[in-house]
Order: C-alpha cells, then sequence, then structure tokens
C-alpha cells in the first residue's frame, strides 16, 4: 500500500480536541532463542490535541513498548510489531517508509526519555544538541536564527543564565538540568505530540513537581498532547486529563483521571490505588500490595492476565475478557466489574 502524503503545514495549529494519535490493535513483540514474546497485546487508545493522556501500570507491563512501538524506535533485529495501527491524523506511521518516519519522529511527534544522561551525548555541549535539531528540520534557518532560538528555548523551560548553559556539557548539569534540556530539545519543532517516558523518576520530588509544572504550563500554551507514561497514580492525578491502565502487555481499564480515582473497576486498579500511602492512614500501619508476581511474557496465562494474583478471580477467568464499555464511557476488561468489588 502506497503511503498518504502529509501536508507540511498540516502539523500546526491543531484545532483543540482533534483527534491526533489512534493507536488500534497494537501487538508488539520481541524475538528469542525459543521463538517470540509480545510485550504488548492488542492495544487500542486515542489521543486528542490539548489533552494528556496517562499510562501507568507496574515496570514491564508495556507501557514503554508502548511509545517505542508509536515512534519506530523499537530495538532491531529483536523488536516488531505484528499487527494494529498507528494513525497520525489519519496517516499509519506503521506504513511509512523510513526517511518520511524520519521526518516526522522529533517534528510532530517528539519524546522525552526516562533518563537523559542516556539520552544526551556527553561529548556535546547541550546548545549544539538543540542546535541540530533545528539544522535538521528547518534547514532554510541561519546559524544566528538557531542559535536565538535555542537560548530562548532553554530560557523557556527554566533554564537560568541560558547562553552560559548553551555552551555547557551534560555532566556539568543537575538531574533536573539535563531533564530540562531534554524538554527543551523535545519542544524544539514545536509538535502536535510529546510522549514523555517516566520523566520525573530519577528526580527529587521538589524538582519533580517543577518538571510536571512545566510540561503543563507548555502543554497549554501550545496546544499539544501529551502522552504521559509513569506508574506513580500521584502524578497521573495532578497531570493527566485521561488514563490507560495496564497489565502484562493489555490494557485492562481505560476512563477520565475523575473515573479512575473515584470508580476503579478492575481489580488491578483497585489494587494500585489501595497501594497509594494516604494522608488520613495511621502511622505505621502497613501499605495494601497486590500479592504476587506479574507473569513472565514466556508462560502468560491463557485467560486473564491478573488470574493469578486477583483476589476475586473465578473459573470464568480462565478466558480472556474483552472490553466492555459503561454508561460513563468508561472501558474496562473484567468478567466481575459489575459485582463493585470492593478495594
Amino acid at each position: 500500500m502506497r503511503y498518504q502524503e502529509i501536508d507540511p503545514k498540516s502539523q500546526k495549529n491543531s484545532k483543540h480536541g482533534e483527534l491526533l494519535l489512534d493507536v488500534k490493535g497494537l501487538r508488539t513483540g520481541f524475538s528469542n532463542e525459543f521463538g517470540s514474546v509480545y510485550a504488548v497485546d492488542d492495544v487500542s487508545f486515542s489521543v486528542r490535541s490539548g489533552k494528556i493522556l496517562g499510562i501507568v501500570g507496574e515496570s514491564g507491563c508495556g507501557k514503554s513498548v508502548t511509545s517505542l512501538s508509536i515512534m519506530r524506535l523499537l530495538p532491531k533485529p529483536m523488536g516488531f510489531i505484528d499487527a494494529g495501527e498507528v494513525l497520525y491524523k489519519g496517516i499509519d506511521l506503521l506504513k511509512l517508509p523510513a526517511e518520511k518516519m524520519h521526518e516526522i519522529r522529533g517534528h510532530r511527534i517528539a519524546m522525552i526519555f526516562q533518563e537523559p544522561m542516556t539520552a544526551l551525548n556527553p561529548v556535546h555541549k547541550v546548545g549544539r544538541q538543540i542546535f541540530e535539531t533545528f539544522r535538521l528540520h528547518f534547514p532554510k534557518m541561519t546559524k544566528q536564527e538557531i542559535y536565538r532560538e535555542t537560548v530562548e528555548l532553554l530560557a523557556k523551560v527554566g533554564i537560568p543564565a541560558p547562553e552560559q548553559r548553551y555552551h555547557e556539557f551534560p555532566h556539568q548539569l543537575s538531574g533536573g538540568m539535563r531533564q530540562r534540556i531534554m524538554i527543551a530539545i523535545a519542544l524544539a519543532c514545536r509538535p502536535d505530540i510529546l510522549i514523555a517516558d517516566e520523566p520525573t523518576t530519577a528526580l527529587d520530588v521538589t524538582i519533580q513537581a517543577q518538571i510536571l509544572h512545566l510540561l503543563r504550563e507548555i502543554q497549554q500554551e501550545m496546544g499539544m498532547a501529551i502522552v504521559f507514561i509513569t506508574h506513580d497514580l500521584g502524578v497521573i492525578a495532578q497531570l493527566c486529563d485521561e488514563v490507560v491502565v495496564m497489565y502484562a502487555g493489555k490494557i485492562v481499564e481505560k476512563g477520565s483521571v475523575r473515573q479512575l480515582f473515584d470508580n476503579p473497576l478492575h481489580p488491578y486498579t483497585k489494587g494500585l490505588l489501595a497501594s497509594n500511602p494516604a494522608l488520613t492512614s495511621k502511622r505505621k500501619m502497613p501499605l495494601h500490595t497486590i500479592t504476587g508476581m506479574v507473569p513472565s511474557l514466556m508462560n502468560l496465562p491463557a485467560g486473564c492476565r491478573f488470574y493469578n494474583r486477583c483476589r476475586f478471580a473465578t473459573d470464568l477467568c480462565q478466558s480472556q475478557p474483552l472490553e466492555e464499555e459503561t454508561d460513563s464511557g468508561q472501558m474496562v476488561a473484567c468478567f466481575h466489574w459489575r459485582e463493585k468489588i470492593s478495594k
């Protein structure tokens, strides 16, 4: 199938609420000496301009692999996408030639990684690394124009003395500053969609709050969409509009932030919420835990993947539950959600 051309002007000034990203039935796997394992299995969600979608779940549930699949950055040759569509403004990114995807990546869909020291080049000054982003996507800009834009961008993301920081190396900056540099690189081309893969995990809570405030502020100013990947429900509550809960490569629940926190339906979601400490909890009171371990990708259960850890599992759960939509628009994949299972 011949790819569709994308109007180079179409990525700017997206209307608020416009459907920007529509992931349908995504299935991503990895090859090994024993065959193939699937880290993402039949995942579907959508993101609209001006909205922030949170993807939450334990480590190993498929959050980061989902983001790498969207960006087509899976490690080769082990990683592969077996099925599904990733539609950006109706164009399937999985069918685009590599050179066309290269134009979109970083320009219209940008990504912030969890650890900036592994994403930034340690032998190049931070100013040059932002400079290269402009030069790659806007070859007609002069060096003077790029320098001015770069310094303005550094100031915009809260870097003090941007002219000085322009000439410094990543190791000379703090973790919070390096993450701001990553945000500056991602925002250089004013993308439609920003994918943030746990960008605050390695930061202390004060710097984390500053980064979250910065992302929300810039998102509102630019009107872009953000896909925010995290394991922290507190961050979800603070930043996001909608939430996708993943477990062992599958989506178990989708809904608005208010729906998720006020009326969680899946036992896994309830367990995650119950595991969060509350200010009203008594001192030295033990935290709730979800017993058991996430199943190995090499040995996934045939039915519900939460079956071996769920207190409410029955024989019915040995079949795979399908996503159901509630009257309020919430989506859940559980046979027993109507039973109002308590936390």
